[in-house]
């Protein structure tokens, strides 16, 4: 037996009392010092925990703002608000199995790679998957049941009309903020300020607690527009079938309150649906009524008449040579489509002379007509605020030659927009005053600026309710139990420098002629079926517009019915500019 060498096993084997001392000094150092931080985050510096518990649970969301109505100015909705839900992820909240993450997939309709990515993007705190769902499509996704897929309400924008208003409307975006036509020019006012509020969420994403309010939503405004939804329907119907049946290329129409400046319609074709979120041709897009120019032709000689009424130079009575329908200035030839030895100044505007109309204006010195035209809102835009509104061309008098202020008498070497048009001619619904254009309601009229003489406007209505009789260029704009005053147009379209044989067609007029209430402007463009005169294209647009408008506004007569004197066809005065 070997005892010694145990014995010496077990004294090596037993620790020195130090060590034992130091491991419990050190486990006892080390509850202290837990104890200590515990304490001190708990009671001394409690921000950290709070921080990082906030950080897991609370969050801060945007509460979107209502955009406001718009309605006609009978109070019929034109464009409105609808809630919808939006779907966004916080990523590094995201718990979901595949199936889970195939089944999001599918009710969205979204690639599920794209998805994925959005889903577990953990370098980004908020990302959508999907915006403006319907509610039923949101439930769906809900019952997932998935942490860190959560629901934001939001709003859309729904236009009862459709096409109608299209152009007039515009549109908004995906956020709900105007992109296009009154949406964008009235923003400040329908947008209203999206609020924000702070809440507390569970491990799923799930709204729990309302912690507080940062800032409350404040809605947009109700906008009432001047549009009259009966009158709009009228007017979009008829320039559309008017395009279709002439195979024109487009066409527009605008009516104005000729007392207050108040658009009642404007429409455009070919229109678009601003419901369908999906990207439309530009030119569909654009409100040609306002943004688009053209030269006016003969719808311009009244203005020309004026400025030399108001000169004392002419009266309606004074006889104007026309030389048989045609006259040289320098080496340039100006002829009419129905020659004639002479013309009255009234017969000119009533037959749509470009002789007579040039003569009067080589007569007046260059300044005068150019200050008739620019008081008339020519050359300029005129002040709707409409988006991308188109000011106009009118050239400097003092670089005209001859044979431009003897063409720009007939609407060559000027261009207008169609609304700027509209708005002219009410100077000679107002005794010579020209009425601001509004695109909202007004409770009284705005007073206008005074461009000509009661006495050459009274004049000057006279001759165009010359024009829409027998003898003129355009009776088919009659109106069975009103008087009606207008001017046609036919102009020859500007292609590289140079006029092609493809038209702009034209009317603009007004009634009762006895104290206009209503302007009704309408142009087709490239007519292409036949025929291309503005009194046999145009004119009969302005005819089934004007008459209806004034029957549903219960406006009186002021002529008895039967009134209508409808000549022949082939007696139908024809005109080119």
């Amino acid at each position: 037996m070997n005892y010694p060498s145990n014995i010496q096993a077990a004294k090596l084997a037993t620790l020195p009392p130090w060590r034992s001392q130091l491991l419990f000094a050190l486990l006892l150092f080390g509850m202290g010092a837990l104890i200590v931080r515990a304490v001190y985050l708990q009671s001394i510096n409690n921000n950290f925990l709070q921080q990082k518990g906030n950080a897991r649970s609370n969050r801060v969301v945007d509460i979107s703002a209502h955009r406001g109505m718009i309605t006609d100015r009978n109070g019929e909705p034109l464009a409105i608000s609808t809630p919808v839900e939006s779907i966004w992820v916080s990523p590094q909240d995201v718990e979901a199995t595949p199936q889970q993450v195939n089944q999001l997939a599918r009710i969205m309709g979204m690639n599920i790679t794209e998805v994925k990515n959005r889903l577990f993007d953990t370098t980004r705190d908020f990302v959508y998957l999907q915006r403006q769902l319907p509610p039923e499509q949101a439930e769906k996704i809900v019952k997932l049941g998935m942490p860190g897929v959560s629901l934001r309400r939001e709003y859309r924008r729904y236009y009862p009309s459709g096409d109608i208003t299209a152009h007039l409307l515009g549109f908004t975006d995906v956020d709900d903020n105007g992109q296009e036509g009154l949406e964008l020019a009235l923003q400040n006012q329908l947008g209203g300020k999206a609020g924000s509020q702070r809440v507390i969420k569970d491990r799923k994403g799930h709204i729990v607690e309302d912690v507080a309010s940062i800032r409350a939503p404040k809605p947009g405004s109700n906008l009432a527009l001047s549009i009259d939804s009966k009158i709009q329907y009228l007017a979009y119907r008829e320039i559309k079938l008017a395009v279709e049946h002439h195979n024109a290329k487009a066409g527009s129409i605008v009516v104005l309150d000729a007392k207050s400046g108040e658009v009642l319609a404007l429409a455009n074709w070919p229109s678009y649906n601003p419901n369908n979120r999906a990207k439309s041709n530009l030119q569909v897009l654009r409100n040609h009524a306002v943004t688009d120019l053209f030269e006016p032709g003969s719808t311009l000689k009244p203005f020309t008449v004026a400025a030399a009424l108001e000169t004392g130079n002419v009266t309606p009575q004074t006889i104007i040579n026309t030389e048989n329908g045609t006259m040289l200035v320098g080496k340039h030839k100006i002829h009419d489509t129905h020659p004639e030895e002479a013309l009255t100044v009234a017969q000119v505007i009533q037959k749509s002379s470009n002789v007579g109309a040039a003569k009067i204006a080589l007569s007046l010195p260059p300044e005068k007509i150019w200050q008739s035209l620019n008081e008339s809102g020519f050359g300029m835009q005129t002040g709707s605020g409409f988006p991308g509104e188109a000011a106009g061309k009118l050239h400097d008098y003092k670089k005209w030659r001859p044979i431009e202020q003897a063409t720009l008498s007939y609407g060559h070497g000027i261009s207008v927009s169609l609304l700027q048009l509209a708005r002219a001619y009410t100077i000679f619904a107002n005794n010579g005053e020209l009425r601001p254009v509004s695109w909202l309601k007004l409770d009284a009229p705005v007073n206008g600026k005074k461009v000509y003489s009661n006495a050459t406007a009274r004049e000057i209505l006279a001759m165009l309710e010359l024009a829409v009789l027998p003898g003129g260029t355009a009776p088919l704009a009659q109106i069975n139990g009103y008087r009606v005053a207008g001017k046609t147009g036919t102009a020859h379209k500007l292609e590289g420098g140079r006029y092609i044989n493809r038209y702009i067609s034209s009317f603009v007029g007004l009634a009762p002629a006895s104290n206009p209430r209503l302007v009704v402007a309408v142009m087709i463009n490239e007519p292409n079926n036949g025929q291309y005169y503005g009194g046999m294209v145009a004119a009969p647009v302005f005819s089934n517009v004007m008459g209806a408008t004034l029957r549903l506004l219960n406006v009186p007569n002021d002529t008895q019915l039967g009134n209508v004197l409808m000549p022949l066809p082939v007696d139908i005065v024809k005109e080119e500019v």
